[in-house]
């Protein structure tokens, strides 16, 4: 199984490429003169960003005093754009998220998405998934959630009436369905 390590990398952020709506999603590591850069769903990156803040709130409820202030804070923002070229290693299925007490690190894996043919699947034939895996410490695992949480709510704006996003060509509200009562006519008066 190919694997990208990166333990730690100078740089683990998500970035979107492209305008509210129909933004491209990355997550890109960078270290010892190499760049990887993985695409990944918008709901991907949210839920990442989650799963990490529990993670670190729980490490650190169970640490108690045990662990220093620093390592409970995020590191400095980064707020530069994602590292060009930007080259799509590959698309990511899923992932995982770990803490490693020995190293005090958080550990995140993405592996690809693998396409399953529906009537023939064959597992042997398709071959291992490529993986990115990255090391990083509390800090720099806070700073990467504040980063990526911003980054999620940086798209369309919701719809005050059902919360989807809004799209510039049009939006159709499911609360407002074409259908708009009329209390008269619900209450058996006439037009």
């Amino acid at each position: 199984m190919p694997v990208f390590d990166y333990d730690p990398p100078e740089r683990f952020v998500a970035g979107a490429v492209g305008q509210p709506g129909s933004r491209t999603f990355f997550l890109q590591a960078r270290g010892q003169g190499r760049l990887t850069t993985v695409a990944l769903e918008k709901f991907q990156v949210a839920a990442l960003a989650d799963r990490l803040d529990e993670l670190l709130d729980e490490v650190l409820r169970r640490a108690g005093d045990d662990v220093p202030i620093p390592a409970a804070q995020a590191a400095p923002a980064d707020n530069a754009p994602l590292d060009v070229p930007i080259s799509e290693d590959f698309r990511v299925g899923t992932m995982a998220l770990a803490w490693d007490s020995e190293a005090a690190q958080v550990v995140i894996e993405a592996q690809e998405a693998v396409a399953e043919e529906e009537e023939e699947f064959d597992p042997s034939v398709l071959g291992e998934p490529t993986v990115l895996r990255v090391h990083i410490s509390p800090g720099v695992a806070r700073a990467f959630s504040r980063r990526a949480t911003a980054l999620v709510a940086a798209g369309r704006p919701p719809c005050p009436l059902c919360a989807q996003p809004l799209d510039p060509e049009g939006h159709i509200c499911v609360r407002l369905n074409g259908y708009r009562g009329n209390s008269a006519s619900s209450a058996g008066g006439g037009e």
